[in-house]
């Protein structure tokens, strides 16, 4: 969107992380703010209308309707923990936050080049976004040490089946929610 920049594309406007979005890994889309020609978006134009605010949250009249549904479904990224993950971004702060989501992209990307067998790349996305860093690390950890002599195909259904079980220990569905 014309003269909306940001400097922290990892971590969107309305709380979505985005350097953990299939689109900006295929770089497809550079986060909000993140260059001339990305989609036009109603919270970018609004965050404009209020002086350029960096993170919705920053705005007197947050949290406003706009955010009402704003967790309910799903686009190419999760948006189950949108609201959480803006608290978690407010509490934490924007380095300690960042530097988590950086780790995450780090794990993620380990997981797209050594487990993805060109199926798991959604399922990855949405696991490292929704699970806690050190519930990814332990996945991770346990991949590494048992996948090493087991074909790609094979590694693919280990990793989902680690993934699968440990967001089930959370109550977390590791699936897309599509608009209905």
């Amino acid at each position: 969107m014309k003269n909306f920049k940001r400097t922290n594309l990892l971590f969107s406007l309305c709380g979505l992380n985005c350097g953990l979005c299939p689109m900006n890994l295929n770089k497809y889309c550079p986060g909000c703010g993140g260059g001339e020609g990305n989609q036009s978006c109603s919270l970018a134009r609004c965050s404009l209308q209020h002086g350029k605010i960096e993170y919705c949250f920053q705005c007197e009249n947050y949290p406003c309707p706009k955010y009402d549904h704003i967790d309910e479904f799903d686009s190419f990224i999760t948006h189950q923990h949108q609201k959480l993950d803006i608290q978690k971004f407010i509490e934490q702060g924007a380095e300690t936050y960042s530097s988590v989501q950086q780790n995450k992209r780090i794990l993620l990307n380990h997981l797209l080049n050594s487990y993805n067998d060109g199926r798991k790349k959604t399922l990855f996305c949405v696991a490292v976004n929704l699970l806690e860093l050190e519930d990814l690390e332990n996945v991770i950890a346990e991949l590494d040490e048992r996948a090493s002599n087991l074909s790609l195909k094979e590694k693919a259904a280990l990793a989902s089946g680690l993934l699968q079980e440990a967001a089930e220990k959370k109550n977390i569905i590791l699936k897309l929610r599509k608009k209905k």
